[in-house]
């Protein structure tokens, strides 16, 4: 039932999402400190969930524009269930907006493929990646994809290879500019620093052992067919579905340093772990089987309430 919804693109599958999404996020703030109900903070909460919702939105195009899957919405679907299964990515503002502008970056970086405007795309992944960092220091990783990809199409123009440091460098002189305006200082604006932690004691619970070994056990899984599926595309599109697995990688390398595991950083994985199931769920050819790999997605975050 739940593949035939979302195996095509349909109205009601954004709508679904929507409240899933909704759901997540208010789950996500009954663990925080309790306000004051006010105006402002109203307006704040709901920014906040348009920037969860957008994001969804954003995944949908990427992969709809680039052909990363069929014409199912299961990407959407998934991302909405793993903001649920892991309602603490909702509740970090600076991650989410951080996550926000990784995936603006992405965006660009995948529509490389085309090699039109070389130059403006470089500079704009570039520049969203750095702005991401603003927020979280950890997201200047997903520069590395910049790179990577440049090297996987044998780009061999020497310009193409410095203006994503250009793209970083803009970020760094508007930052320092807003700094000694507001603050009469130069790094007063650079909030997020580069620490690390390896301390995993905070995922010592039921709900984050049982939501993240399903999450990492399907993913790893997809990603043997993923990895498969790749030499069967056409060869224009071959980097973008190696770029997509590229920044699950960085994600997951963004989960182990960051320095506070509060759960929110598992934000950085949803989206190209759930394009990266997404392909795997559409080669099933069993329905059953693969009725039941998305039922237990869907039922997980609901089981995860009640511990």
């Amino acid at each position: 039932m739940i593949t035939s919804i979302f195996s095509k693109s349909k109205p009601i599958n954004f709508i679904i999402v929507f409240f899933i999404t909704l759901l997540a996020f208010i789950v996500g703030r009954l663990g925080l400190p309790t306000e004051e109900v006010t105006t402002l903070l109203v307006l704040e909460e709901f920014g906040l969930f348009c920037v969860c919702y957008v994001s969804i939105l954003l995944v949908n195009f990427i992969v709809s524009k680039n052909s990363l899957s069929g014409k199912s919405n299961y990407e959407i679907l998934l991302f909405s269930l793993f903001l649920f299964s892991l309602t603490q990515t909702t509740s970090n503002i600076n991650i989410l907006f951080s996550n926000f502008f990784v995936l603006l970056g992405l965006r660009r970086v995948i529509s490389l493929r085309s090699q039109i405007q070389m130059n403006k795309k470089l500079f704009d992944a570039a520049f969203w990646f750095a702005i991401a960092a603003l927020f979280y220091f950890w997201a200047i990783l997903f520069f590395i994809l910049i790179l990577v990809s440049l090297a996987l199409y044998n780009d061999i123009k020497v310009n193409h290879w410095f203006i994503p440091f250009t793209g970083v460098g803009a970020v760094f002189v508007i930052t320092s500019a807003v700094s000694i305006v507001y603050y009469d200082s130069f790094f007063d604006t650079f909030k997020s620093l580069p620490e690390v932690s390896f301390n995993f004691n905070s995922y010592n619970s039921a709900s984050y052992i049982i939501a993240i070994t399903i999450l990492l056990s399907f993913g790893i899984w997809s990603s043997f067919y993923y990895i498969k599926s790749i030499k069967e595309k056409k060869k224009a599109f071959r980097v973008s579905f190696k770029s997509i697995l590229l920044s699950a990688i960085i994600g997951s390398a963004i989960v182990v340093l960051s320095p506070i595991k509060d759960g929110s950083e598992f934000l950085f994985v949803f989206a190209p772990l759930a394009i990266v199931i997404a392909n795997y769920i559409e080669i099933i050819e069993e329905n059953w089987f693969k009725e039941t790999f998305l039922a237990i997605l869907f039922i997980l975050p609901f089981a995860l309430l009640l511990l």
